[in-house]
């Protein structure tokens, strides 16, 4: 049997692979951002899609049925990251999320499927993770949640805690579903990042930079990732990348950067960031679009081998 998905706020379409993979199949998506849509219309062509602002969609005219709804709703007004003003967002991100509701309402999928960020949890004293829980038991669903870091469930050497909600109208398929257990952390920097081959000279620092000799000062060996934040240096001790963030995309200085075996010191490509959401070799980045656009699309997206085991364990509760 197939299983057919609805993705908004579809982004690159990071849920949408984990979830292929799993073996179902994305028939519509709905996103804002053009240059993200690009990147999801080069990797799902056949996939109908609407750019749009999601409370421009009509319910019944613009969406086909489906049967599981993907939701990344906005995470920027919860997050740490964020300003955290949840609902009140003064730029209506918050908001975004009873859009969602809307569409749920009129189209009642057997499965929903939601990822923010990790505050979503506490924002407001749990006031407004409450009231998303209330309101999808409200329409009939039963909710199952979790935070899940990617470096222990999805074999990615970066640190992203996020929540995932799965949300089943059938209560035996709700019963049947359990989140995945830990795995064993397997994969290392250099698995995902070239510390050995040369890339393009404009990742590279060097002394004509006016913070160069910070970054010669502090960063001083392979195999581990740094970041520069503004007047000084912070090395990941752990050896995995910190989270990649949206404001990647907004300045060079806010990707990660490392130290490659011949003692240069570069950024992290925007390929090398995919690599650290867990995405597959074969998916395409656009050669039409900016590097700032890429790393703004991978700090916004999903860790892809996570999404593919929950949703390995969603095929499973309802199959």
């Amino acid at each position: 049997m197939n299983f057919n998905c609805a993705s908004f706020f579809a982004g690159v379409g990071g849920i949408d692979t984990g979830f292929e993979m799993a073996g179902f199949k994305t028939v519509y998506a709905n996103e804002f951002d053009k240059n993200a849509a690009t990147t999801f219309s080069t990797n799902f062509p056949d996939v109908q899609m609407d750019i749009c602002d999601i409370c421009d969609l009509n319910e019944s005219k613009d969406i086909p049925d489906f049967d599981i709804l993907l939701g990344g709703f906005p995470c920027q007004a919860f997050s740490i990251a964020g300003y955290r003003q949840g609902f009140d967002d003064e730029k209506g991100r918050g908001n975004l999320f009873f859009e969602l509701l809307r569409i749920i309402k009129k189209k009642k999928p057997k499965v929903i499927f939601l990822e923010n960020v990790k505050n979503l949890v506490s924002h407001d004293n749990g006031n407004t993770f409450n009231i998303i829980n209330e309101s999808l038991s409200d329409l009939g669903y039963h909710v199952k949640t979790m935070v899940l870091n990617s470096c222990n469930y999805g074999n990615v050497p970066q640190t992203r805690e996020r929540i995932y909600l799965v949300c089943f109208k059938n209560k035996k398929h709700y019963k049947n579903f359990d989140f995945p257990k830990p795995i064993k952390l397997e994969k290392s920097l250099k698995d995902v990042i070239d510390f050995d081959n040369p890339q393009d000279e404009k990742f590279y620092y060097t002394e004509s930079c006016s913070f160069y000799d910070k970054l010669e000062e502090s960063i001083t060996h392979s195999e581990t990732c740094y970041q520069w934040r503004r007047i000084y240096v912070r090395e990941n001790k752990s050896n995995l990348c910190p989270t990649l963030t949206a404001n990647m995309g907004t300045g060079g200085h806010n990707v990660p950067l490392i130290m490659t075996h011949d003692g240069q010191i570069r950024k992290l490509t925007p390929r090398e960031c995919f690599n650290l959401q867990g995405f597959p070799n074969e998916f395409i980045l656009p050669e039409n679009l900016s590097n700032g656009a890429l790393y703004k699309q991978a700090g916004n997206s999903v860790v892809v081998t996570v999404i593919k085991r929950i949703a390995d364990e969603i095929m499973e509760a309802i199959k």
